[in-house]
């Protein structure tokens, strides 16, 4: 095995799986809504904000629609 190597010739590349990455956005959530999350966050050992996102995306998966919306 070489002593070193040369990775400056190496060039770099664009992840392939980037546009699949989370995208930041701002929402505005109720502080009862974020107190909710973050106790079940703690419960369960997820991070709040990933188990809106778990949560969300179970919503989107399954096309729920709103029930208490005419």
């Amino acid at each position: 095995m070489r002593a070193e190597y040369g990775f400056s010739k190496l060039k770099g590349r664009r992840n392939p799986y980037a546009k699949a990455l989370k995208k930041q956005v701002t929402i505005r959530l109720g502080s009862d809504v974020i107190a909710y999350f973050k106790s079940m966050a703690g419960k369960v050992g997820v991070p709040y904000q990933s188990l809106i996102n778990i949560y969300l995306r179970d919503c989107a998966e399954h096309h729920r629609k709103l029930t208490w919306a005419a």
